[in-house]
C-alpha cells in the first residue's frame, strides 16, 4: 500500500506507473473518496467536541436542554460514523488494487520481449553429440518419473528419486551453507498462511488468487514461495535499527496452479504445481534496499557460478514486474536442448509497499520507519534442469558439479 499523501501529491505519476504495469486504477475515483472521508472526518470531529459541550463534560454539570441536544448530537454521530466506516473500507479496497511503481532506472515495456539483457556469464555449452533434454536423461537414469505422478496427482508434478533426490538436497545444503556464512538467519516456514496476509503481501490483486490454492473453508493459502510466509512473520512489529539488516534464508515446499500458463512448459519439471526453493529474504532500513538488491543478486550469481552453469543476468521491465515489486532481476541458465537461456532464480525489490500493508516497521531514536523489504531465490528445483542438460555425457550420464559432489558422495550419476 502506498502512503495516501504521497498519493495525493503524485497522482499523475502513480496514474502512469500503474498503466506501465499493465493496471487499470481510477486515481480521481480514489482522490474523490479520500476527499469525502476527510471531510466526513472532519465534520465528526467538530460535532464530537460540540456533543461534549452539551453533554457537560467541559461545562460542569448538563442542563435539560443541553442533555437533549446532547443525545441528537450522538444519534447523529452515530449516523456519520457508519457512513465514515464505509467510506474507510472503500477507500482501503481501493488502495490496495494500487500497484507498487517501478523504480525510476527500471525500463517501461509491455512484456518480457523488452527486458533488459544486463550481462552474460560463460559461454553457452556446447556437445560433439546432440544433447538430451532433462526428462529423456532424467528417466533414463530413473531419476525423473513424471508418468506415475500424473497417474496419482494429474499434469504438472513429479517425483524426484534415487539420485535426484541428493541433488536436491545438494543444492540445499550448498546454499544453506553459503548463506549462513553471510549471516543469514535459517528457517523452515509455514507452507500456509492466512487470507488476510497474503492479501497483505501484495499478491492476490490483479489476478494473482488465480495462480494459487486457496482454502476457503480454512481462510488459508498455500505458499507459492516460502517468502511470503518469511516476510509476513514480522507482522504488527517494531523492529530495532540496529539489528537490520536482518536477513534469512528459508527452505519450503511451494504451490502454484500456473493459472494461464496451459499447455506452456507441460514437458518435465520445469512448470510444476509443486517444487522445492531455497528463499533470501531481507529487511533492512529505508532507501537502503537498492544496495541490498544488488547484495542479493550478487549471492545468486554466486551460486549460479559455482555450478559452473552458463547464465545471463535480465532486469525486468515494468509489464513483467509482479504487484508489489518495484524491481527484479532474472537468472537465466542456458539450458542446451532449447538452444536458450531459461529462468532458475529471482531477486526483488519491494521497498516499503508490503511493509506498510503489513504494518512493519522499525525503530530508530525516537523515530519510527517502514522497513525495504527484499526477496531472492538461492536454489529452487529448476537449477536440476541446468545441471542434467549442460553436465551430460554422450553415454547418457551426468557429471556432478565438483562444488555438489561432497553432498552427494560421488562425481557421476548413471
Amino acid at each position: 500500500m502506498l502512503d495516501i499523501k504521497f498519493i495525493r501529491e503524485n497522482s499523475s505519476k502513480i496514474q502512469k506507473a500503474a498503466k506501465d504495469k499493465g493496471i487499470d486504477i481510477d486515481i480521481k475515483h480514489i482522490l474523490e473518496i479520500d476527499g469525502k472521508f476527510r471531510e466526513l472526518s472532519s465534520k465528526i470531529q467538530t460535532l464530537r467536541e460540540e456533543r461534549n459541550v452539551h453533554s457537560g463534560v467541559i461545562k460542569g454539570k448538563p442542563t435539560a436542554e443541553q442533555l437533549k441536544k446532547g443525545k441528537l448530537l450522538k444519534e447523529e454521530l452515530e449516523k456519520l460514523e457508519e457512513n465514515l466506516a464505509k467510506l474507510s473500507e472503500e477507500l482501503n479496497t481501493l488502495l490496495l488494487k494500487i500497484p507498487n511503481p517501478a523504480k525510476e532506472d527500471v525500463r517501461v515495456g509491455k512484456n518480457d520481449t523488452e527486458n533488459e539483457i544486463l550481462k552474460k556469464v560463460g559461454e553457452p555449452t556446447k556437445f560433439s553429440f546432440k544433447p538430451k533434454d532433462h526428462l529423456e536423461l532424467g528417466e533414463n537414469l530413473d531419476i525423473i518419473d513424471v508418468l506415475r505422478a500424473s497417474k496419482i496427482s494429474g499434469a504438472r508434478f513429479y517425483f524426484l528419486k534415487n539420485d535426484a533426490v541428493l541433488l536436491e538436497f545438494a543444492l540445499r545444503e550448498f546454499a544453506f551453507e553459503l548463506l549462513i556464512k553471510e549471516g543469514f538467519i535459517p528457517i523452515i516456514p509455514p507452507v500456509m498462511v492466512k487470507t488476510e496476509v497474503m492479501k497483505g503481501l501484495g499478491y492476490m490483486e490483479n489476478g494473482g488468487d488465480e495462480d494459487m490454492y486457496i482454502f476457503e473453508k480454512d481462510d488459508l493459502v498455500l505458499v507459492g514461495t516460502s517468502e511470503q510466509s518469511i516476510v509476513a512473520m514480522h507482522k504488527d512489529e517494531v523492529l530495532n535499527s540496529k539489528d537490520l539488516p536482518k536477513r534469512y534464508v528459508g527452505f519450503s515446499t511451494c504451490f502454484r496452479r500456473e493459472a494461464g500458463s496451459y499447455g506452456k512448459d507441460t514437458r518435465g519439471i520445469l512448470r510444476a504445481h509443486q517444487f522445492d526453493k531455497v528463499e533470501m529474504v531481507s529487511f533492512v532500513r529505508q532507501g537502503e534496499d537498492d544496495r541490498e538488491h544488488e547484495y542479493l543478486l550478487s549471492q545468486e550469481e554466486k551460486l549460479l557460478k559455482a555450478l559452473k552453469i552458463p547464465y545471463q543476468v535480465v532486469k525486468m521491465c515494468t509489464g513483467d514486474l509482479g504487484f508489489p515489486a518495484a524491481r527484479k532481476y532474472d537468472l537465466e541458465a542456458w539450458i542446451p536442448s532449447e538452444d536458450k537461456y531459461r529462468e532458475v532464480t529471482s531477486t526483488s525489490t519491494t521497498t516499503d509497499f508490503q511493509a506498510r500493508r503489513l504494518n512493519i516497521k522499525y525503530q530508530e531514536g525516537n523515530e519510527r520507519n517502514f522497513v525495504n523489504i527484499l526477496n531472492g531465490t538461492a536454489f529452487s528445483t529448476r537449477p536440476i534442469i541446468a545441471i542434467l542438460e549442460n553436465y551430460q555425457t554422450q553415454d547418457g550420464s551426468i557429471n556432478v558439479p565438483e562444488v555438489l559432489q561432497k553432498y552427494i558422495g560421488k562425481n557421476v550419476i548413471k
